[in-house]
């Protein structure tokens, strides 16, 4: 196949292999059932019931791991679903990508029952950065941000303890709160 003949699911599949996110965990309905049309062999989809669950499973991965996790959510409920999940999650400060399916744009008018109207602020403010591609196109591109920004985060360690206990550690006088040390490695 040439670089001419590439689709944007296959160009996509190739920089999630890139990124490292050829494990993805969701709940899929038939919104997303073009995404998983000829799976990969080297993908591993790891299939939650309920929509929470499986951001909690990703959340849970992707600290382990610390880097980005892929998760893949069926459409506006499936968001609404998770968003409990999703707010312990970025709490958590754990890099989730988070993608959802979306009804076809010729259906959105009449505000169908699993479209969301407001894709991209649906799950703010718990979400870094949230987008919802125009076109079809658009999607690695979307893919790479947010790979990008969550990256940088699951190289930070946080440390949080006592100000009493962290004195003591690290040998450090006059701290009145509690302490966060942030190391960038």
């Amino acid at each position: 196949m040439s670089s001419g003949d590439l689709t944007v699911r296959d160009i996509t599949r190739n920089l999630m292999r890139e990124l490292g996110l050829t494990t993805v965990f969701g709940n899929p309905g038939t919104t997303e059932v073009p995404f998983l049309t000829g799976w990969p062999d080297d993908f591993h989809y790891v299939l939650g019931l309920q929509e929470s669950v499986v951001v909690s499973m990703a959340d849970g991965y992707a600290q382990a791991r610390r880097e980005p996790v892929l998760v893949n959510l069926h459409s506006a409920g499936g968001v609404g679903h998770a968003l409990g999940a999703v707010f312990s999650a970025y709490r958590n400060r754990t890099p989730l990508i988070i993608t959802a399916g979306q009804q076809t744009r010729t259906l959105m008018f009449d505000e169908p029952f699993l479209g969301a109207t407001d894709a991209a602020a649906f799950p703010k403010p718990y979400v870094k950065w949230s987008y919802e591609p125009a076109r079809a196109a658009d999607v690695p591109a979307a893919l790479v941000r947010a790979h990008r920004d969550l990256a940088a985060q699951a190289r930070r360690l946080l440390i949080t303890g006592t100000s009493r206990a962290l004195r003591r550690v690290l040998g450090i006088t006059g701290l009145d709160r509690v302490l966060h040390l942030v190391d960038e490695a």
